[in-house]
């Protein structure tokens, strides 16, 4: 899969974008406002296993983010279960060097349309941890909604932090 960006796109994962995923992932900037599961720091071991399991994804739903060149970050959606199934997780990354130039926003609202397109979604989400404004600013610039905080909800780094849920409805989305 490909989306055009411009100078920059959201593509399929390839088994050569290792030695890019460690350069950029290796990061405490980046791994600070994500899961555990991404972790710091981040090592070939990682990057080898991410890579095994992108490349080889039944149903595709992570991607890279990537110039010509090379990989710059990562965006993807986690489906979820029983009475949630109409809901997927969106979540994203991008390299420290390209934060600031609206790449993530833009990828965003790509993703979303992506999603609806081409599943079966009626609403995707993202959990945006305190303090990380530049996030909660791409989610609101790519059309999503501000449903509100939740306390404490996540241990990151020593700290419990509370975390502003968004959301977007297959509804809400402007195709135009």
């Amino acid at each position: 899969m490909e989306i055009d960006l411009g100078e920059y796109k959201i593509r399929s994962y390839h088994k050569n974008d290792i030695e890019a995923l460690i350069k950029y992932a290796n990061n405490r900037n980046v791994a600070r406002n994500l899961r555990d599961s991404f972790p710091f720091p981040y090592t070939k071991k990682d990057a080898k296993e991410w890579l095994r399991s992108a490349c080889n994804q039944s149903r595709e739903m992570n991607f890279a983010i990537a110039r010509q060149e090379e990989l710059i970050g990562g965006i993807g959606l986690m489906t979820q279960p029983d009475v949630y199934r109409y809901s997927a997780e969106i979540g994203y990354w991008l390299a420290e060097p390209f934060w600031g130039n609206g790449i993530t926003t833009l990828a965003v609202k790509e993703m979303t349309k992506f999603a609806f397109d081409n599943f079966y979604f009626n609403r995707l989400f993202a959990a945006v941890f305190q303090g990380n404004i530049a996030s909660a600013r791409v989610l609101e610039k790519a059309g999503y909604k501000f449903e509100g905080e939740m306390r404490h909800s996540v241990f990151k780094e020593g700290l419990f932090k509370n975390q502003m849920m968004y959301s977007i409805l297959k509804e809400e989305v402007d195709y135009l």
